[in-house]
Formats: structure tokens, C-alpha cells, sequence
């Protein structure tokens, strides 16, 4: 990570700061991540809000205020946190830091979770050993949230599931307050996400940011008002989303099949062959097996033994 110290382990005492209220009289928030954190599908006057902008309006306490920095930028992969925001998030000195990427790296031919573990535990490792809380969530797979036919949904649930593994391992190691958000209850209600089926709409937004508030709450961290459930903002009319998805919707497309496409159908085949020959297991040890080499990998770092809460988003 240029500019950043070599990572460690967090320092000092093997325990997260499971009950804790900022010291400071204002909270600092940094966000890390994807259009996800961006706001991507809760769309305000100038842009975008999203969970995480959401959330930091529930922080502060009585005498507190809250600064919130997000750094999070839509079609980010786990490079860009690692090379670029994290160093700008560990200048902030934050309180409070949400670590949610990955999706877009299950997107792309060059998708490697040795890579992608290494860089989270990079980024985290940087963040913990500041001092701050960190916020991470799995998340559920593209090829589901689409809809799409099983040859090429499959290969993406492989890769999302291997990548919420290296979440859930991250997120005990660093004491991170964790939540689910890759539940079916989830992926299926439609009232939660946008028109593209990839973001969050803003009633999803909502239930993320509602969700990690229960948490940080559960820490005495987060000591504000819990953002409402609620939309505010009407959903956008069927002419509305046929014109984002002719316009914004198509481009999105066209940019991931010149990337992905090729590759994804190769997977496709891959897949069909295997199940026409009942050898379909063969492509899920060869996805645990990288997997578990991308974990083997943490292992010079010692894990913090520690209680992560989580949630899961039907709750």
C-alpha cells in the first residue's frame, strides 16, 4: 500500500473495543468501498446518498458531532480501497471505517481471492491499528440479484461466496461489527433494490444503514436516533427505469461484457460440460481449494480472539 506503514496485527491487547464511546467530542467516520457505499440507487438532489451517509446522521450523541468522509467510488475493486482510499481514510484518523468491496472484482476475468484477501487484510490491518471500528458486510452475488440462468450464475456464486468467506475470516480477526446483507430474505424482496437489480433502491439503503446503527448501538458507538426504515422519495416510475436502463444501464453493460463476457461464457460452458458429465464438483474444489490458500495466507498474522456481533437483514 504506497505511502502506508508495512501492516500489522492491530496493536496492544488481543481484545476488540467491543463497548467504547469516541473519546472525541466529534465522531469520525470514513466509508471505503463501491457505488454500493457510494449511494448508488438512493439517488438525493446532487447526487448520491446511500447506507453509510445515512448512518453517520445517527452517530453522534448528545455534545457530539459527526464527521463523515466517503471515499467510496462507483466501480471500485479491492486495488482502489487498497491503493488509494485506505491511505486517505487513515489520514482522517477515523472512529468509525466500513470496509464493503468485492462485487466488482467477482466482475472481472482478472478476479483472484489470494489477491483480494491479501489486500482486505492489508486494508484492515492499516485501519484496526489506528484505532478505528471497523464495518464490513457479505453481500450476495450478482448472477443471483440478475436472475441469471444457472451456467452463468454459478461461476459468480463461487466467486461471491469466496469472497464473503475472506469477510467473515477478516471481520473475526480485526473485531469488526459484521453484518449479513447475503441473505435470501434479501436477495428476493424486490422493494430493496433499485431498477438495475445490482444497488440497493432506497429503501435497501435504509435497512443497511438501520442494521449496522443496531450494532455500533449494541457497542455504544453509535448513540443518535436510528435512521428511519422508510422511504422517503417515491419509487421511480416504470418510464424512469426504462430510460436509465436504455441509457446508464446499457453503457454499464457494455463496459462489464467486454471485460467479463468472454470469460463468463467460457465459465458457462465449463459448467455444462462438467454437469453433462456429473463431474460438477470438480469446479467447486477448485474453487475451495483457492480459497483455502488465499486463508493459508492470513496465517502469519495472529487472529484476535474476539466477539463479532452481526445481524442479518431480515431481523
Amino acid at each position: 500500500m504506497t505511502g502506508t506503514p508495512a501492516p500489522h496485527a492491530p496493536a496492544g491487547p488481543a481484545e476488540a473495543p467491543a463497548s467504547r464511546t469516541p473519546a472525541r467530542a466529534t465522531v469520525r467516520f470514513a466509508a471505503l468501498g463501491d457505488s454500493l457505499t457510494e449511494g448508488v440507487g438512493d439517488p438525493v438532489q446532487g447526487g448520491w446518498r446511500g447506507w453509510a451517509a445515512l448512518l453517520a446522521e445517527g452517530l453522534a450523541g448528545p455534545g457530539q458531532d459527526v464527521e463523515f468522509r466517503n471515499l467510496a467510488v462507483a466501480g471500485a475493486l479491492s486495488t482502489d480501497v487498497h491503493e488509494r482510499q485506505a491511505a486517505a481514510a487513515a489520514d482522517l484518523r477515523p472512529d468509525i471505517a466500513s470496509v464493503v468491496v468485492g462485487v466488482n472484482d467477482t466482475l472481472r476475468r482478472s478476479f483472484d481471492i489470494r489477491r483480494l484477501a491479501a489486500r482486505l487484510d492489508e486494508v484492515c490491518a492499516l485501519l484496526a491499528g489506528g484505532g478505528a471500528v471497523l464495518l464490513t458486510a457479505c453481500l450476495p452475488d450478482p448472477g443471483t440479484a440478475l436472475g441469471l440462468p444457472g451456467p452463468l450464475r454459478r461461476p459468480l456464486a463461487r466467486r461471491q461466496q469466496a469472497v464473503n468467506t475472506v469477510v467473515h475470516t477478516l471481520s473475526a480477526r480485526y473485531g469488526a461489527v459484521h453484518l449479513h446483507a447475503s441473505d435470501r430474505a434479501w436477495t428476493e424482496d424486490r422493494a430493496l433494490w433499485s431498477v438495475d437489480r445490482l444497488h440497493p433502491a432506497e429503501r435497501g439503503h435504509r435497512r443497511l444503514a438501520a442494521g449496522f446503527h443496531r450494532l455500533l448501538a449494541e457497542r455504544d458507538l453509535a448513540l443518535g436516533a436510528p435512521p428511519g426504515r422508510e422511504p422517503q422519495q417515491p419509487p421511480p416510475t416504470r418510464a424512469a427505469a426504462a430510460l436509465w436502463l436504455a441509457t446508464r444501464g446499457t453503457g454499464w453493460l457494455a463496459r462489464r461484457s467486454t471485460d467479463l463476457l468472454p470469460q463468463l461464457l467460457g465459465l458457462a460452458a465449463a459448467e455444462i460440460g462438467h454437469q453433462a458429465r456429473g463431474t460438477s464438483r470438480q469446479l467447486d474444489a477448485r474453487a475451495e481449494q483457492a480459497l483455502h490458500e488465499a486463508l493459508d495466507g492470513l496465517s502469519s498474522t495472529p487472529f484476535l480472539r474476539v466477539y463479532v456481533p452481526r445481524a442479518r437483514m431480515e431481523e
